[in-house]
């Protein structure tokens, strides 16, 4: 990976493949080695950028508050330093805040947006959510790979998780590889639970597409119907039987339908 000196931190990144540019951002205390299943192919169709948010993989941790606005600065700034004017963006989870915020406050950047297993924040999400970060904060007592694996379980749907366990474990190890700090962490959560777009996300005007599972419960698919129906004609697809992580789960639905859509 290659590293660029970014509104004074080191950001790890690396860039595959040629043609329209395409930048993949992750979520919440996920890497950018999570996109295992997307780079392969994408590469083959854009130029395909993924880097690490402050905060985690090896990109720098630094201990202060963390923001969506300042992530999203970040992600211009990585164009900028790859002497990108405009760029296809895809965001997941946390990601798909910092895509929002990108198509918001820059949307001179933006060619088309993909936002998936997201919603636009704010109270109704974290309302909505209560119960399960208060399970998912429950880590008494466990260790380091216990608490990923416990994760791990609430982001995929039951029948991914019981039916491949060669793949919990290969998420597992990616995080068990380069642990996230948890101070990191928390300035990552602290940042989402303080987004709230619900009342500029009508602003976006790049072509979106939003998808969401199913079965996902971090973000239940019906919030991220309504960040759909908010975003002026962008369109809306649910994939069936797929928890958070539909890029893992479904990848070849889910990158045949990205691939579609900014080919189009």
């Amino acid at each position: 990976m290659s590293k660029a000196r970014i509104n004074g931190i080191d950001i790890n990144y690396e860039v595959h493949g040629e043609g329209e540019p395409l930048l993949l951002i992750q979520g919440l205390g996920h890497s950018s080695e999570f996109w295992f299943l997307q780079v392969p192919e994408f590469s083959k169709h854009f130029q395909t950028i993924i880097y690490n948010n402050r905060g985690i993989g090896k990109s720098d941790k630094p201990n202060e508050t963390y923001s969506i606005a300042g992530d999203a600065l970040d992600a211009v700034a990585l164009l900028d330093h790859l002497r990108i004017e405009r760029s296809h963006v895809l965001g997941v989870s946390r990601g798909g805040y910092i895509a929002q915020e990108l198509a918001i406050s820059h949307p001179e950047r933006v060619r088309r947006l993909i936002l998936m297993s997201t919603h636009y924040g704010g109270p109704e999400y974290l309302e909505a959510t209560r119960d399960l970060w208060a399970e998912l904060f429950d880590v008494t007592g466990l260790s380091l790979e216990e608490i990923y694996r416990k994760a791990a379980k609430y982001l995929t749907s039951e029948a991914f998780y019981t039916s491949n366990p060669d793949m919990i474990d290969r998420m597992v190890a990616i995080r068990m590889a380069n642990p996230q700090p948890a101070y990191a962490f928390q300035h990552q959560f602290q940042g989402a639970a303080a987004f709230d777009a619900s009342r500029r996300v009508s602003q976006i005007d790049a072509p979106t597409l939003v998808i969401a599972g199913t079965e996902d419960r971090v973000v239940p698919m019906w919030l991220s119907e309504k960040l759909a129906s908010a975003i002026p004609e962008a369109g809306f697809v649910p994939i069936d039987g797929a928890g958070h992580l539909s890029f893992i789960e479904q990848p070849e639905l889910i990158n045949k339908l990205v691939t579609d859509f900014l080919e189009d």
